[in-house]
């Protein structure tokens, strides 16, 4: 059974529209990312999961919950942890992990779940005083009671050191171990792309893309870097012919390296010309194209015209946060 589905779902705002006709499937055990720029409309679609707004049109299920209608259904099994999460200041982290217990009437040890997250010295203290990693980690936490059957993580990393955000990955691929559902939003794509099992990408509410990372490369036009060692002086001559093969987008030299932008099937024909040419190859290596790069060739594939559109329609609904670690 899939543990997320909307089919054909629109969501209007007055004359704005934040999500057009999006159909998404996420199966159960699946850690899938959400990716899009500001104002794509990802904090929509994730507020229409928890029936925090309703679609205009088409459907949503979640855990077999029609979303709708069974809201509270979906919420008893699903931990959330929502970007600009706030903390009550007068109360301790073990207060705010004890609320959470209550809440979805679970036997969870608080302590033992502060433990998980890093938080158990500072289990005593006013949650006003937390800096704001550590209120990320007591949200996560509180999100973690009850064994959830599905997690929606929104900006999980945000405010976490590098130490803070390695065990954000590993609690991840623990509660994926354990078959737990994962659907998550973030900006920092490095940690996407360590965790998910498949990103989607939203773009001016539109999905424009939905797959493995390795998918996502096969499928874009974003292009490979093939790094060449060579054993004599390439003349600028040569460059040239290289940079007017069919599939070439960039070369530069760096010494006795070339460093060459090419798809798949241009890489062969950059090795013979340069070895035709006398030049000898001694050895050669592809690095592949990084999720940023897939990320930007999608949604940087739109004209001006509607990025401006989409900017203007989307951005005040949406209510979304922006880092300077994704160009968007």
């Amino acid at each position: 059974m899939a543990a997320i589905e909307l089919d054909g779902v629109t969501k209007r705002f007055d004359d704005v529209t934040a999500v057009s006709d999006l159909s998404l499937t996420v199966e159960e055990g699946e850690v899938f990312g959400f990716l899009g720029p500001n104002g794509a409309g990802k904090s929509t679609t994730i507020n229409l999961l928890l029936d925090f707004v309703r679609p205009t049109s088409g459907t949503v299920t979640v855990l077999g919950h029609d979303a709708r209608e069974e809201s509270v259904a979906v919420r008893e099994r699903t931990g959330v942890l929502p970007e600009g999460f706030d903390v009550y200041d007068r109360l301790t982290g073990r207060a705010h992990v004890e609320f959470a217990v209550d809440s979805k009437e679970s036997d969870a040890d608080p302590d033992a779940v502060l433990e998980r997250v890093g938080l158990a010295d500072a289990a005593d203290r006013k949650a006003g005083g937390y800096s704001k990693g550590m209120r990320q980690r007591l949200a996560l936490a509180m999100a973690l009671v009850g064994d959830p059957d599905l997690l929606i993580l929104d900006e999980p990393s945000s405010g976490l050191d590098p130490a803070g955000a390695k065990e954000m990955r590993e609690i991840v691929l623990s509660e994926a171990g354990r078959g737990t559902t994962v659907f998550f939003s973030s900006h920092i794509l490095e940690q996407v792309e360590s965790v998910c099992d498949r990103v989607g990408i939203l773009r001016a509410g539109e999905l424009v893309a939905v797959d493995s990372i390795d998918g996502l490369r096969a499928a874009s036009d974003a292009d490979a870097t093939l790094r060449i060692s060579v054993g004599a002086a390439v003349d600028d001559g040569l460059l040239a012919e290289i940079r007017g093969l069919a599939g070439v987008s960039s070369v530069d030299r760096d010494g006795d390296v070339l460093q060459v932008g090419c798809d798949s099937d241009a890489k062969t024909t950059v090795v013979t010309t340069l070895e035709d040419d006398g030049v000898p190859v001694e050895d050669f290596s592809t690095q592949e194209t990084s999720l940023e790069d897939l990320f930007l060739s999608y949604t940087e594939a739109e004209s001006a015209e509607e990025s401006v559109d989409g900017d203007e329609k989307t951005a005040e609904t949406d209510g979304e946060t922006g880092s300077a670690e994704v160009s968007r």
